[in-house]
């Protein structure tokens, strides 16, 4: 058994590090915090300068802690993204990790400015504002990658290469959920993050359903290829009072007519990050659950069940053997996708400045298509909980 990746399923070397900027991530934001640890994670990025905080003293002494030169620091992302572009040694790309209202604006501004951009999911609020952003990409050509982090589990590219390779035959059902806890209670009052999250004005149509429902709506679409046509909603709030959702049930169908099932809640005690997707064909199923992600249960009918183990070999497939670093045993967790993330991000802004082709099939990043997709999920949920659970179309006219 192999203990490295062969030559053909490795990503191109390193040439070098590309310059970064981020936008939020300052103290205290831990989301922030996991985008620079992929970034570091992945050796092909160098973070040099930020606006870190829209609080002024947070990002002076957010950018101090970054190490961040002095004169990269700013209290402005206006001011950021116009003095960067006009640096010989300017970012190349920005990470924006702030509040979901603000990304419309801030990657607009970085965009217009020649900077290519990688967004926290939800791409924005409203989906009049993602498809701005994705005329705007199509103007400018540039790189827009949304950090929807799981599909960049080893495994999850596994699942997806023996989905779309045939072995499931052809797919009957899909099945997605992301389960937490933290809702349970009363918000806690020292969690800003929870303030906003209850609040329509900024956070949009849905809270649960847009802050953990768009990562379960992308790892269907993702795992299996399929378009999802139609959902049906319905919103409760299963944990303590609050002004938003904390759960959602959704029926789903995809294209072909396959029916399924995306279950969201913030309001499950015990449960902590318990996405899980499972798919059944004609001939096989198969399960992967992110609190386990080194395993893939794959069950053909009427056969001994298989468990991929991630790692070099043994039936990985190419697509997924790429996304793999350590040997089997020494395990890779979320910090890893998120280093193969930047990595597949990296590549992309690479080769677009410098006007190279990549071979075809070599990336497989999220898109600010995939982030419209999510947007417009979101919309059509709220659309059918509000008349009633009746189903609505979920499909993106852009």
């Amino acid at each position: 058994m192999s203990l490295v990746a062969s030559q053909e399923t490795r990503f191109p070397p390193v040439e070098r590090r590309l310059r970064l900027g981020f936008v939020g991530g300052g103290r205290g934001a831990l989301i922030g915090q996991v985008h620079a640890m992929g970034a570091r994670l992945s050796n092909r990025w160098q973070a040099v300068a930020g606006a870190l905080s829209s609080d002024p003293e947070v990002a002076k002494a957010s950018g101090r802690d970054w190490l961040l030169p002095k004169d990269r620091i700013y209290t402005d992302y206006r001011d950021m993204a116009e003095k960067e572009a006009v640096r010989a040694d300017g970012i190349e790309a920005v990470v924006i990790s702030t509040p979901n209202w603000t990304h419309k604006d801030i990657a607009e501004a970085f965009l217009r400015r020649g900077i290519d951009v990688i967004c926290d999911k939800p791409l924005t609020t409203t989906l009049e504002d993602a498809l701005a952003l994705v005329k705007l990409q199509k103007e400018t050509g540039l790189v827009l990658g949304v950090t929807y982090p799981y599909p960049s589990h080893a495994m999850v590219r596994q699942a997806r290469e023996l989905v779309l390779s045939g072995e499931l035959g052809r797919v009957r059902q899909v099945h997605v959920e992301y389960m937490q806890d933290w809702a349970t209670e009363p918000d806690d009052p020292n969690f800003k993050g929870a303030s906003w999250r209850r609040d329509p004005k900024r956070m949009g149509r849905a809270s649960a359903t847009n802050d953990i429902g768009t990562h379960a709506f992308h790892l269907a679409h993702f795992v299996t290829g399929l378009e999802m046509v139609e959902c049906r909603a319905e919103f409760h709030v299963c944990g303590a009072p609050k002004a938003m959702e904390d759960t959602a049930f959704v029926q789903t169908r995809y294209e072909g007519g396959v029916p399924g099932t995306l279950w969201v809640t913030q309001a499950a005690p015990g449960n902590y990050c318990a996405l899980r997707i499972r798919v059944y064909g004609e001939k096989a199923g198969l399960e992967w659950d992110q609190e386990k992600p080194e395993f893939l249960r794959f069950n053909r009918l009427n056969q001994p069940e298989t468990v991929f183990v991630r790692g070099h070999g043994a039936g990985m497939r190419a697509q997924a053997e790429r996304l793999v670093s350590l040997p089997r045993g020494h395990p890779e967790a979320l910090s890893e996708a998120w280093a193969n993330l930047y990595t597949e991000f990296a590549i992309a802004i690479e080769a677009r400045r410098a006007g190279k082709k990549l071979p075809q099939g070599l990336l497989n990043y999220p898109t600010v298509l995939d982030g419209a997709r999510g947007v417009k999920f979101v919309d059509a949920c709220a659309d059918s909980h509000e008349a009633g659970s009746i189903w609505q179309d979920c499909r993106l006219s852009a």
